[in-house]
């Protein structure tokens, strides 16, 4: 087992703390949290070791889960790093670019694994579909969600628009060509819905909407590619999937045949990938013990982790160009 210690002790890393008790894959030693009031209640509460010292928690693990507040992530990654402990950090990766850079520089130098918690990955809906996705060239993602406090210290890009990024990158493989944006701050100080372009150098388009001010929460991305249409509910963990095919020649009573102007027909059928359910948080800590177990490359690296906080940051950069 490998010993763990959390960093945060805030909603998510309160979540992290109780999956990480359960896990038979990890030895929970403590967390350690600034706030020594939330600290000693938590601990009180649910019965987790506070360690008041962070470089003491640091020392006694194997692996640091760092679940606090953005602007942290560089300096807990960059302490743990340095002791050669391995690092699982929450999204976004960092604040900053270069915060981002230079943590690659130290995971190489003290030879550390790295995972960032771009939990969409393992939405099981995700999961069911992910290896039938294949050179899209239209993606339209929606992420709505009705309006939180917690996250309006940095624009809707990073707090939610992040996700879908990752996402979209995970499954075009081609480089960014041009990013159009735009982004409106309606209750805070940053931005509180945006719409993004993406035009990638394979031809590949998607258009991202991300609103924290919505009436309802909405997790949905389709991607269009030759011959079929994918539609991944993330909320409701359901995918849909309509491909055709060419028509036979004598098709059934029922079967559903376009013809278009060049007169090929094409039959529409329908798929429905067995979706099987899982805890997305429990998996992606628990494939992080297996890549350090195994030696293997975790999941969502930090390298990914950067690469969707630079389109992130472009998006934004775009804002302030429009």
């Amino acid at each position: 087992m490998l010993k763990v210690g959390v960093l945060g002790a805030g909603h998510l890393g309160k979540i992290h703390l109780r999956l990480l008790q359960e896990s038979p894959k990890y030895e929970l030693i403590g967390f350690y949290d600034p706030d020594a009031i939330i600290g000693k209640h938590v601990a009180e509460e649910f019965g987790y070791t506070y360690i008041d010292n962070l470089n003491a928690l640091i020392d006694a693990v194997d692996v640091v889960d760092i679940v606090t507040p953005t602007l942290s992530h560089f300096d807990c990654a960059k302490k743990a790093m340095e002791k050669g402990k391995h690092i699982f950090i929450e999204k976004p990766i960092t604040k900053t670019l270069e915060e981002a850079e230079e943590m690659l520089r130290l995971q190489k130098k003290f030879q550390v694994k790295g995972q960032v918690g771009h939990v969409e990955r393992f939405n099981p809906a995700f999961k069911a579909i992910k290896n039938n996705i294949a050179n899209p060239m239209f993606i339209e993602a929606h992420r709505l969600a009705e309006f939180n406090p917690r996250g309006t210290d940095v624009p809707v890009v990073l707090d939610l628009m992040i996700h879908d990024i990752d996402i979209i990158l995970s499954v075009v493989d081609s480089e960014v060509k041009q990013i159009n944006a735009s982004g409106v701050s309606v209750i805070s100080k940053s931005p509180d819905i945006a719409n993004a372009r993406i035009e990638f150098e394979n031809g590949c388009v998607a258009n991202l909407t991300s609103s924290r001010i919505s009436l309802k929460n909405m997790r949905k991305s389709r991607f269009f590619q030759r011959d079929a249409y994918i539609s991944v509910d993330f909320l409701e963990k359901k995918v849909e999937v309509v491909r055709m095919k060419d028509a036979p020649q004598e098709p059934g009573a029922f079967d559903m045949i376009l013809q278009n102007a060049e007169g090929e027909r094409k039959q529409i059928y329908f798929e429905n990938p067995e979706i099987k359910a899982n805890n997305a948080i429990q998996d992606e800590l628990e494939t992080f013990a297996d890549a350090i177990n195994q030696n293997t490359v975790p999941e969502v690296t930090l390298e990914q982790g950067t690469k969707a906080l630079q389109v992130a940051l472009q998006i934004i950069d775009s804002f302030q160009k429009a």
